[in-house]
C-alpha cells in the first residue's frame, strides 16, 4: 500500500498540470449536470415492510387518484373574541378562500369546505379546511405554495387569523450564516497550525473541490435516484470536515519530510506513502460506516449513507492526487518564512529532542499516571452519558418548529380549538375483499368502527369511506393526545391489536397507517436495527484496523472507546433537545422527543469520523514501535508527531459540524450539534487522553498478534516499512535525505 501510494504520489507532483485539469475538468462537467437537472422526483419516505407503507400501498391500488401519500395542507380560521366563524361575515370570507384553494392549483385533488365537513370546534372559533394534493411535499411547486399562501390572505384581510400547517409548506432546509462561520474557523485553525498562508489554503480549497464535485453530482443525479433533500447537506457536512482533515494531514507530513531535508518529490512521495495510507484506512472505515445504513433498509436513510460515502470517497481521491499535484505548485510557499532555508538532514528530528512539543508533553504525563487519566475520561464521559438512560424517539411535526412560523401558529391553533389529536389523525384501512363466514366489507367494517371508538383514547372516529368496488373502507380516528405522545403511540398498538381479532373472526384485514403512525413505524424499525448494523459496522471496523495495526487488542480499544464517545454524546443530545438545557445556546425553541434516526446515524458517522483519529494518530506509534522504539517510546513519539495535527483536524470538524446548528431545520441542527460534541469526546477525551493511557498500561502486549492471524492477514505496510525497504534498496540517493531545491 505504502509503495503504491509513494509512486501515486510521485507521479501526481511530476505531473501536477494534467492532474490539477482533471479535477478542475471533472468539477465543470458535474456542475453542468447540476445546473441543468430536475428537481428530485420526491421526497417522501417509504418505509418498505411497515404496516402504514403496506396501507398506503393499498389505497393506492383501492382509491387510484386519491393520493393519499400526497401533500396536505390545513388552513386554520379563527375569528376574533366574540365571534363565532358562523358570523355571516365570517363565513363568507371562509368560503371566497375555499374557492380560491380549489382553483389556486391544478396539483390540488380536493379541498374539504369546514361548514360541509362540520369541522368547527365547540366554542365556535375555530374552524379548518383540509387541502390534498395529487403529488407529494417536495413534488409541489412554488406556484402551488404560493397559491396556497395567497388564498389565506384575503381571510386575513377580513379581520381572521389564518395559519397554515402540514407538509405542503415544507422547504428545502437553510442552513445560516453560522455554516459560513465554521469554515472561517477552520482557516484561522489552519493559518495557525502551519504558520503559511498557502499551507492553510490548500486544504480548504481541495476540500470544497471535493464538496463541490461531490454535492453537484448529487444534484444532476437527484431527480433520476429521488434523493431526499436533506442528502446534499448531509454530504455537504461530512465531506467538508474529512476533505480538510486528510489534506491537512498530507500536508503535515509533507512539511515534516521538507523540513528533514528531503527533495520536493521525494517528500511528495513519502507523505502519500505514509500519512496518505492512513487516510486510504480512515476513509475506508468513514465509508464502511455510511454504507452499512442500507442494513436498515430504509431507502432514504441508504441514499443518504451512499451519497455521504461517495463525497467521502472523492475526498480521499483529491487527498492522494490533487494535494501532491498543488503541493508541485506551492514549491517551499508551504513552510513559514523562517523555516524555508535549507536545513540540513536530521536536524528537525535534534530540534524536537531538544525542545519537546506539547503533544510530548502531554503524552508523558499520561504515560506517568496512565490509570488516573483513564478513570478520569471514563468517568467523566459516563456521567455525561447519563442523560441517554432517559432517551425517547419520535420524528418531527409541526410541534417542533420554531414559534413564529405559521405551521406551529396553525398546530397550536388545531390544539386549542379540537384538541392535540387532531394534529395527527390516524387512517384506519379496512380491506375487506377476502371477508369470510358470510361476512361483508361493511359488516366488517362497522364493527372496527365500533371497536376502535370503545378505546380509551380516541376523541372522533369518522364514518367510513368505500372504494367504487364497495370491498374497501377508510376512515380517520383522532386520538386524545398529541400527535408525538406515548399515548397516541400506545393507541396505534390498541387498534392493530383489535384489528388482529377481528381478522381472525371476519377475514378483513384492518391497517392502520397517516403521519403520525408511519413515524412510529419508523421509530421502531430503527430501533430493531440498531444492534444489527452496530455489529455489522463495528465488526467490519474491527477486522480492517486489525489489519492495520497489526494487532487484536489496539482495535478493540478503539471500538471500546467510540462506544463510550458516542453514547456521551447521546446524552448530550438528550440533555439539549429533549430535557431543554442549554437550549437557548443553540437556538432549540422547542423541546421534544429525539429524531428516530438520530441514534443510528451518529452511531455511522461518528464511529467512522472516530476511526480518523485512531488511524492518523495510533498509526504513527505504530511506525516508531515498527522501527524499534519501545512501547513507552512509540506513544510519546506519535504525539510529538501527530497531537498538534490532530487536534487542528478535530477543532476544523467541531467547527464544520457546528456550522449546521444555525440550520432552520430540526434535523440537521441535532445532527450538527451531535456530530460536533461526539467529535470532541472522542478527539479530545478518548483518542487524546484514553488511548495513550490504554497503550501505556498494555505494554508491549498492545501490538500482540496471534501467530495464526498473522499468516492469515494481509500485510498493507501502513507504516511504510516496506517502503523504506524498498528505498534503501534503490540506493543511498533515494533513501537519504537531500539537500531541498530552491523554488
Amino acid at each position: 500500500m505504502a509503495t503504491f501510494l509513494y509512486k501515486l504520489g510521485r507521479l501526481a507532483f511530476r505531473r501536477r498540470g494534467v492532474v490539477a485539469l482533471i479535477w478542475l475538468a471533472l468539477l465543470a462537467a458535474v456542475g453542468a449536470g447540476a445546473a441543468t437537472a430536475s428537481a428530485p422526483a420526491s421526497d417522501s419516505l417509504s418505509i418498505p415492510g411497515t404496516e402504514a407503507q403496506r396501507a398506503f400501498d393499498l389505497l393506492d391500488q383501492r382509491f387510484p387518484g386519491a393520493s393519499a401519500d400526497g401533500a396536505t395542507a390545513r388552513v386554520v380560521f379563527q375569528a376574533p373574541k366574540g365571534e363565532p366563524m358562523t358570523d355571516p361575515a365570517n363565513k363568507a370570507a371562509v368560503e371566497r378562500t375555499v374557492h380560491d384553494l380549489k382553483s389556486g392549483s391544478k396539483q390540488v385533488a380536493r379541498v374539504a369546505d369546514p361548514y360541509l365537513a362540520k369541522t368547527l370546534s365547540k366554542d365556535g372559533r375555530t374552524a379548518y379546511a383540509q387541502v390534498s394534493y395529487t403529488v407529494t411535499g417536495f413534488e409541489l411547486s412554488d406556484a402551488s405554495r404560493d397559491a396556497l399562501q395567497d388564498a389565506a390572505k384575503s381571510s386575513r384581510q377580513e379581520g381572521l387569523t389564518v395559519e397554515i400547517g402540514g407538509d405542503a409548506l415544507q422547504a428545502v432546509p437553510e442552513t445560516g450564516n453560522t455554516e459560513i462561520i465554521g469554515v472561517a474557523v477552520s482557516a484561522v485553525v489552519l493559518v495557525i497550525t502551519f504558520g503559511a498562508l498557502i499551507a492553510a489554503g490548500l486544504p480548504l480549497l481541495t476540500a470544497l473541490i471535493g464538496v463541490g464535485i461531490g454535492v453537484s453530482a448529487i444534484t444532476a443525479l437527484s431527480h433520476a435516484l429521488d434523493l431526499s433533500s436533506t442528502t446534499s447537506t448531509l454530504a455537504t457536512m461530512i465531506g467538508l470536515a474529512v476533505g480538510i482533515d486528510y489534506a491537512l494531514f498530507i500536508v503535515s507530513r509533507y512539511r515534516g519530510e521538507l523540513a528533514e531535508g528531503r527533495e520536493r518529490e521525494e517528500a511528495a512521495g513519502r507523505a502519500v506513502g505514509t500519512a496518505g495510507s492512513a487516510v486510504v484506512f480512515a476513509g475506508l472505515t468513514v465509508v464502511i460506516a455510511l454504507v452499512g445504513l442500507a442494513v436498515v433498509n430504509i431507502p432514504m436513510l441508504t441514499k443518504m449513507g451512499l451519497a455521504a460515502a461517495g463525497t467521502v470517497v472523492i475526498a480521499v481521491l483529491i487527498a492522494l492526487t490533487l494535494i501532491p499535484a498543488l503541493l508541485g505548485f506551492a514549491g517551499r510557499r508551504v513552510l513559514p518564512r523562517a523555516a524555508r532555508k535549507p536545513k540540513r538532514a536530521g536536524a528537525e528530528h535534534a530540534a524536537d529532542t531538544e525542545r519537546p512539543n506539547g503533544g510530548t508533553r502531554w503524552a508523558r504525563f499520561v504515560l506517568r499516571r496512565p490509570v488516573v487519566v483513564l478513570l478520569a475520561g471514563v468517568i467523566g464521559l459516563g456521567v455525561v452519558a447519563i442523560p441517554a438512560a432517559s432517551l425517547q424517539l419520535g420524528l418531527p411535526d409541526d410541534g417542533s418548529q420554531p414559534t413564529h412560523t405559521t405551521q406551529r401558529k396553525a398546530y397550536d391553533l388545531l390544539s386549542d380549538g379540537f384538541g392535540p389529536g387532531f394534529n395527527g389523525p390516524l387512517m384506519v384501512v379496512v380491506d375487506g375483499r377476502h371477508t369470510r363466514d358470510g361476512q361483508s366489507a361493511k359488516s366488517a367494517t362497522a364493527r372496527v368502527v365500533k371497536k376502535v371508538r370503545a378505546l380509551d383514547d380516541v376523541a372522533v372516529v369518522t364514518p367510513p369511506t368505500f372504494n367504487k368496488a364497495q370491498d374497501t373502507a377508510l376512515l380517520n380516528v383522532v386520538p386524545k393526545s398529541k400527535p408525538s405522545g406515548t399515548e397516541t403511540e400506545d393507541l396505534v398498538h390498541q387498534i392493530r391489536l383489535t384489528a388482529t381479532h377481528i381478522a381472525a373472526d371476519t377475514g378483513a384485514k384492518t391497517l392502520v397507517t397517516g403521519t403520525t403512525a408511519m413515524n412510529i413505524d419508523v421509530s421502531k424499525k430503527l430501533n430493531d436495527a440498531l444492534l444489527p448494523y452496530l455489529a455489522l459496522v463495528v465488526g467490519l471496523a474491527f477486522l480492517l484496523l486489525m489489519v492495520v495495526f497489526r494487532s487484536v487488542l489496539v482495535p478493540l480499544k478503539a471500538a471500546l472507546g467510540f462506544l463510550l464517545s458516542v453514547v456521551a454524546a447521546l446524552g448530550a443530545v438528550v440533555a439539549v433537545f429533549q430535557w431543554g438545557w442549554l437550549s437557548d445556546v443553540v437556538d432549540v425553541e422547542q423541546t421534544g422527543p429525539i429524531m428516530s434516526m438520530m441514534p443510528i446515524f451518529m452511531v455511522g458517522v461518528v464511529f467512522g469520523l472516530a476511526m480518523d483519529y485512531e488511524v492518523f494518530l495510533v498509526t504513527r506509534m505504530r511506525e516508531a514501535f515498527v522501527q524499534g522504539e519501545n512501547p513507552g517510546q512509540a506513544v510519546v513519539t506519535g504525539f510529538r508527531h501527530g497531537a498538534r495535527v490532530v487536534t487542528a483536524a478535530a477543532v476544523i470538524m467541531i467547527s464544520v459540524f457546528a456550522g449546521f446548528i444555525g440550520s432552520t431545520d430540526s434535523m440537521i441542527k441535532m445532527i450538527g450539534f451531535g456530530l460536533a460534541i461526539a467529535v470532541f469526546f472522542d478527539a479530545f477525551v478518548v483518542r487524546m487522553a484514553l488511548v495513550p493511557a490504554v497503550l501505556a498500561l498494555l505494554g508491549r502486549s498492545a501490538w500482540w498478534l496471534p501467530r495464526w492471524l498473522q499468516k492469515i492477514l494481509p500485510n498493507v505496510d501502513v507504516e511504510g516499512e516496506g517502503l523504506r525497504h524498498l528505498l534503501a534498496a534503490d540506493g543511498p540517493e533515494a533513501s537519504s535525505p537531500r539537500e531541498p531545491v530552491g523554488v
